[in-house]
């Protein structure tokens, strides 16, 4: 327990005033926050809120138009192939190459993280996703849970410090994404990495997030314990406060929920 606590001191992402224009649309509005080792923080709101190109600009894909990344201290702006090897992600919208093997796939993101011993990482991890019997199969016709389980094999490969999943269980079945939130608890409790989070299953984040931040028009309004945070603005549930965040932020805002 001494460790864990020691491990939440340290941040693995802090991002400080980050902001997106697009013309005249500002989609991120000068948001910051952290995650530390050991925590999984959830990155929640209504679909146009902001999340995914918060998620982009920490990932390197999309340039802020201001404001700061680091990711274990590095600047992705300055030191970018520093920062990005200790990120990964995954999401449901974006699977591995589907002309290639389980083992191909994870074989050519493991040469492109540069990942020592390669070969006993990938069975290591085909063993912990229940890809084995899958190694030589063609990623464009598994199903959707097991093409779940082998991006989340890649986005293991490095041992990342910062691990990105947006929306990860989307579309899988109650069985396979309760199987998928076991193995991300466990690897936010027993490695020294963060998680960041997004989810429009509010029953998933209660379970499984330490913290959640509510993204609305590209602001941060609320923060806190998932579990506590409803009952402190008036609300039965988490349900019913991102329903609330997506049709009276400003409310949310000023702080005026009964």
């Amino acid at each position: 327990m001494e460790k864990t606590k020691a491990y939440r001191t340290m941040k693995v992402l802090s991002v400080s005033g980050l902001c997106k224009r697009y013309g005249d649309t500002l989609a991120v509005d000068d948001i910051s926050f952290e995650v530390g080792a050991n925590e999984i923080v959830g990155l929640l709101g209504p679909n146009g809120a902001g999340k995914t190109t918060t998620i982009n600009m920490i990932l390197g894909v999309l340039e802020p138009s201001c404001g700061t990344i680091l990711i274990e201290g590095s600047d992705i702006r300055s030191r970018r192939s520093q920062a990005l090897a200790r990120t990964n992600f995954a999401a449901v919208y974006a699977p591995l190459p589907g002309n290639l093997t389980v083992y191909q796939n994870l074989r050519v993101f493991g040469l492109i993280y540069a990942v020592k011993n390669l070969s006993s990482r990938i069975e290591e991890l085909l063993a912990q996703f229940d890809l084995t019997t899958f190694r030589n199969v063609k990623c464009g016709v598994l199903s959707s849970g097991e093409q779940t389980r082998a991006s989340l094999a890649k986005a293991m490969l490095n041992r990342p410090d910062l691990l990105l999943l947006d929306e990860p269980t989307a579309s899988l079945d109650p069985a396979t994404a309760r199987e998928i939130r076991r193995k991300i608890r466990m690897f936010a409790s027993e490695s020294t990495g963060g998680v960041l989070w997004t989810s429009h299953n509010m029953y998933e984040v209660e379970e499984v997030c330490d913290r959640v931040l509510f993204l609305s028009h590209g602001k941060i309004l609320l923060e806190g314990d998932p579990k506590s945070l409803p009952a402190k603005h008036g609300k039965e549930n988490l349900e019913e406060l991102f329903i609330t965040v997506a049709r009276e932020p400003l409310t949310l805002g000023n702080r005026r929920l009964p």
